[in-house]
């Protein structure tokens, strides 16, 4: 059985990617856990007094964010009677980032679903974005970020870029693999770089990428960089008609060095469909 964390800070976004996770997991036995960290700011409770009220505000945040986890679970089980899935929630107090990351191990977790919002003003820069938080912060769990009104239908084609620079291990790639079996989706496997001659690391790595996606159906394509690294994958994602972008969260890819682009970030902010971030 999987064990999917749902973080939500109870919008209209959040519960369409719970929806989203629950229609990928339709014929998969899943525990789904639903979490919402709320903060708190201590630095002005230094008296007694101050304490005290401060005290009373925690107490009617957990209130009013219990009672909306129970609305958010009610409103889930007026829409799903799915028998293999099951659903708990938590409340907490924190720092998102944190929690979900003390969550991975803690609840063996399979994979971390999160709605996300997309760009904020005319920079489209990351502006404290929850989503871009447990990301930067996690690279133990894969992440699965849903667009704003995403409406999920199938599964059919999943954009896999890469410049053969890494080794792809097993374990990595199986969420990967695993979702692409469940759904028979087609990889698309797009090299996008400046020079397509790969050397003899890449050659092999590229070899080893061939034997990881043998149970599924996969293509391989090339794509010039014209602007930056996310446009040229975005384009091709939009040229394809593929309904995700799946990535490898590394430290420091080539592509990153190549455009001075934070690529996992800047797909994230511009796709219109979910990107799946597997961990490094």
């Amino acid at each position: 059985m999987k064990n999917i964390l749902l973080p939500t800070d109870f919008s209209d976004n959040a519960l369409n990617a719970v929806f989203t996770a629950m229609k990928l997991q339709y014929n998969t036995s899943c525990n789904f856990i639903l979490l919402h960290v709320y903060e708190s700011n201590t630095r002005n409770t230094t008296s007694r007094q101050s304490s005290t009220r401060a005290g009373m505000v925690y107490d009617a945040i957990q209130r009013d964010v219990t009672e909306k986890m129970e609305d958010t679970l009610k409103t889930i089980k007026k829409v799903s009677d799915n028998q293999k899935h099951h659903f708990s929630a938590m409340v907490v107090q924190g720092d998102i980032a944190t929690k979900v990351s003390e969550l991975i191990p803690k609840h063996d977790l399979d994979l971390i679903v999160m709605g996300t919002k997309g760009a904020t003003g005319a920079k489209q820069i990351f502006l404290g974005s929850n989503t871009v938080r447990v990301l930067k912060k996690n690279k133990n769990c894969p992440i699965l970020a849903i667009p704003k009104k995403f409406n999920f239908q199938s599964l059919k084609k999943i954009v896999f870029p890469t410049e053969y620079a890494n080794f792809f291990s097993k374990e990595q790639l199986m969420p990967l693999v695993a979702m692409a079996e469940t759904w028979k989706s087609q990889i698309l496997v797009f090299h996008v770089a400046q020079e397509f001659k790969l050397s003899e690391q890449q050659l092999t790595n590229k070899e080893i990428l061939k034997a990881r996606l043998d149970t599924v159906y996969h293509s391989f394509y090339k794509g010039t960089i014209n602007t930056t690294v996310a446009e040229a994958i975005n384009e091709f994602a939009q040229e394809q008609m593929a309904d995700m972008i799946a990535l490898v969260h590394y430290s420091h890819t080539f592509m990153e060095k190549l455009t001075q682009e934070p690529v996992v970030k800047k797909i994230g902010f511009h796709t219109k469909i979910p990107l799946l971030v597997l961990p490094e």
